[in-house]
C-alpha cells in the first residue's frame, strides 16, 4: 500500500503514560459498624489518614451515633458504647465532611469492599452522589505479595506486626487507618521492586503477572500512540505475534499487566525482545497489513488466520459430464468454482447438499461420451441418470449440470426450496438428526455460494475507489485492485478531497488479476475489505468494473434462514462476522462511473 498516509506519533496523554504513585493523594480509610450488612448495619465511627509521597496530609476521626443500638460483641470488639456516640454526629452530617477530605483522592482500605460498600450505602440513603473515586485495597495487594511463609494470614494485625507498623490496630477507625498506612507503603515498596510505578498498574496488580513479565514493559515506551499493527520479535527478529489496535502503545502496555490473562501470551512476552510498530493512515489497511504479516511469517502465538492460503474451492469440472470436485486452488480451465471455503469439512457439506437435489454423477472415473459401464446403487436410487451406461445423453446430462451451476452462480431457490421441503418432511417423520445433517450441508452451500457471488464482482474490477466520512473531520479513501487493497490514506478536515483520490489512483500498488473468480489477493483480504466497503456511509467514487449480484442469489437465502440457526447457536462464516449481510453490496455502479464527495 505504497500509497499510505503517513501518520508520526503524537504525544502520549497523561492518562496513557498513567499517574506517578508518587504524585497520587490518598485517603487510607477504616470505620467501624454495628453489624457486617450496610441494610440492617449503621457506622459508628469513620477514621481516615491523607497521605502523599510517604508524607500525611491530614486525619479525619469521628464517632458516629448510629441511630439504632450497639451488640454487645460489637462493643466488646470495638470497645465502643452506647453511651459512647450517644451525643455523636449523625450520618448526615459526617458523610459530607469526610466526602470533602477524601476529594480528589484514591480511597484505601484493608479489605476495601467491606468500608466502601458502607460508604456507598450511606451515600445512597442520603440522596448524595458517589464520587467515584479509584480504589486499593491492601489485603488484595497482601494476598498477591505476602507468602505463607511470612505471615499466617492477611489480617490487618498481622501485617502491621510483619511490616513493624508505628500504630497497633485495635479496632479503632483511626489508629486501624494509621496502621493500614504503614502497610500500604510497605506493600507498594514491594511492587515498586517488580517494577509497578503507576497507580493503574498498582490497581491491577496480580501475581499472575510474572516479574519476568513485568520487566519487558519498557518495550512499549517508544511505540507510536497511533493506530497500526505490532509485531512482537524473539532476539533472531522472528515475529511471534502481530496484533492490530487504534493505539499501539497503549494496547502493548497491557501485555504486560493483569489484564492480559491469556497463558501463551505471557508466554510469548517472556520470550520477545523487541517490538516493531507500523503506524496505518486507517484501520482497515491495519487490518488488511495484520492479515498479510500472519500469513506471510505464520507466528506461533497467532492463532487465526495462518493458512490463510489453504482455503478450499468446489469446482464443477470440464469433461464431458461434468461433476463436482472439492480442489485446493482455483485454475484457469474453463471450470466453475465457488467458494472459499474455510475447510474441506464445509466444502465436501455444499457438494452433499447439491448431491441431495441435483442428479449429478459422484463418481469419479473418467467418462466418455458413449458410456460403457455399469449403472451404481446411486443410479438404481434415482439419484442419478447413469451417463455411465449410455441412459442418459449428454444433452439430458447437461440440463443437470445447468441447474448446478445456476445454483452455485446465480438462482438457488430451487435447490434450497427441495432441500427445505426434505427437511420437513424428516422432521415430521421425527428424524431430526438427519434433517439437522441436512440443515448443515444447507447452510454449508448458501453461506458458500453467498460468499463466492460476493467476492466475484469485487475480484473482476480493475479498480473501485470508496470514501467514508471520518468523525473527527475528513475522508477515509480506499483503492481496490481486483479485490486486494491497493491503497488508502485520509484527507484533511476541510479539503477537497478529489486531489487526495487521484494522487492516491496514482501512486496505488499495481495489482493483476487473480484467476476468476479468486481475487488478485487472499480471499479473507477481500472479505475485510468488502465488509468496510458495505459499512454505513460509504460512498463508491469510482468504478473499474461492474460491481452487481443476482436477484435470487444465494445471499437472499442466507440472511432467511441464518436468524433461525442463530437461535439455537452463534455461526460465523469463514472470515464473515454472525449475521453479515451477504447479498447487498453498497451499489451497483457502471463501468467507469464516478462520483465526487461532498
Amino acid at each position: 500500500m505504497p500509497a499510505s498516509k503517513v501518520q508520526h506519533a503524537i504525544q502520549a496523554t497523561f492518562d496513557d503514560l498513567g499517574t506517578p504513585l508518587h504524585d497520587v493523594t490518598f485517603v487510607v480509610v477504616d470505620l467501624e459498624t454495628t453489624g457486617g450488612s450496610p441494610v440492617a448495619s449503621e457506622i459508628t465511627e469513620v477514621g481516615a489518614v491523607k497521605v502523599r509521597a510517604g508524607e500525611v496530609l491530614g486525619e479525619f476521626q469521628t464517632l458516629v451515633n448510629p441511630g439504632l443500638p450497639i451488640p454487645a460483641f460489637i462493643s466488646v470488639l470495638t470497645g465502643i458504647t452506647d453511651r459512647m456516640v450517644a451525643s455523636a454526629p449523625r450520618i448526615d452530617s459526617v458523610l459530607p465532611s469526610f466526602l470533602e477530605f477524601a476529594k480528589g483522592s484514591v480511597l484505601v482500605a484493608h479489605n476495601a469492599p467491606f468500608d466502601i460498600t458502607f460508604l456507598k450505602a450511606a451515600t445512597s440513603r442520603l440522596g448524595l452522589e458517589w464520587p467515584g473515586h479509584a480504589v486499593v485495597d491492601t489485603a488484595h495487594l497482601a494476598r498477591q505479595l505476602v507468602t505463607r511463609d511470612e505471615a499466617p494470614n492477611r489480617k490487618l494485625g498481622t501485617l502491621a506486626q510483619l511490616f513493624g507498623a508505628a500504630t497497633t490496630p485495635d479496632h479503632r477507625a483511626l489508629h486501624d487507618a494509621q496502621a493500614t498506612v504503614d502497610v500500604l507503603h510497605a506493600l507498594m515498596g514491594r511492587v515498586g521492586n517488580l517494577g509497578v510505578t503507576t497507580l493503574e498498574e498498582l490497581q491491577s496488580f496480580t501475581s499472575r503477572v510474572s516479574p519476568q513479565q513485568r520487566r519487558k514493559r519498557f518495550l512499549a515506551d517508544n511505540l507510536p500512540s497511533a493506530p497500526g499493527v505490532y509485531i512482537f520479535k524473539d532476539g533472531q527478529q522472528r515475529p511471534l505475534y502481530v496484533g492490530t489496535s487504534v493505539d499501539i502503545r497503549r494496547r502493548v502496555r497491557t501485555y504486560f499487566t493483569s489484564s492480559e490473562q491469556r497463558t501463551r501470551m505471557a508466554e510469548m512476552v517472556g520470550i520477545a525482545e523487541s517490538i516493531t510498530p507500523i503506524v496505518c493512515a486507517t484501520p482497515l489497511e491495519a487490518e488488511v497489513r495484520e492479515l498479510r504479516l500472519i500469513a506471510e511469517h505464520k507466528p506461533r502465538y497467532n492463532r487465526r488466520s495462518r493458512f490463510p492460503e489453504k482455503a478450499v474451492w468446489v469446482k464443477l469440472t470440464v469433461e464431458p459430464f461434468p461433476r463436482l470436485s472439492v480442489v485446493k486452488e482455483v485454475r484457469d480451465d474453463g471450470a466453475q468454482y465457488v467458494g472459499p471455503f474455510g475447510s474441506r469439512n464445509q466444502a465436501q457439506d455444499a457438494v452433499a447438499a447439491l448431491h441431495e437435489v441435483v442428479p449429478l454423477r459422484q463418481c469419479t472415473v473418467r467418462m466418455s461420451v458413449r458410456g460403457t459401464g455399469s449403472a451404481c446403487v446411486l443410479a438404481e436410487m434415482g439419484r442419478c441418470g447413469a451417463p455411465c451406461t449410455g441412459a442418459q445423453s449428454p444433452e439430458s446430462y447437461d440440463e443437470v449440470v445447468q441447474r448446478a451451476a445456476d445454483a452455485l452462480s446465480g438462482d438457488v431457490r430451487h435447490v434450497v426450496e427441495a432441500l427445505e421441503e426434505r427437511m420437513s418432511v424428516l422432521a415430521g417423520r421425527e428424524r431430526f438428526e438427519d434433517a439437522g445433517h441436512l440443515r448443515d450441508r444447507l447452510m454449508a452451500l448458501v453461506r458458500a455460494a453467498a460468499r463466492a457471488q460476493r467476492i466475484r464482482p469485487l475480484a473482476a474490477s480493475p479498480e473501485v475507489v470508496a470514501a467514508r466520512r471520518v468523525e473527527q473531520g475528513g475522508w477515509e479513501i480506499v483503492c481496490v485492485r481486483f479485490g486486494r487493497l491497493a491503497a488508502t490514506t485520509t484527507t484533511a478536515p476541510g479539503a477537497d478531497p478529489m486531489p487526495v483520490i487521484e494522487a492516491l489512483r496514482v501512486g496505488a500498488e499495481d495489482v493483476l488479476p487473480g484467476i476468476a473468480p479468486a481475487p488478485a489477493a487472499l480471499p479473507e483480504e477481500t472479505e475485510k475489505v468488502l465488509r468496510w466497503l458495505e459499512s454505513p456511509g460509504v460512498r463508491m467514487v469510482h468504478v473499474d468494473g461492474e460491481w452487481t449480484c443476482p436477484m435470487h442469489g444465494a445471499g437472499g437465502a442466507r440472511d432467511r434462514l441464518e436468524p433461525m440457526l442463530r437461535a439455537r447457536e452463534e455461526v460465523a462464516g469463514f472470515g464473515e462476522a454472525p449475521g453479515r449481510s451477504l447479498h447487498r453490496p453498497p451499489g451497483a455502479v457502471a463501468s467507469g462511473r464516478s462520483g465526487r464527495l461532498g
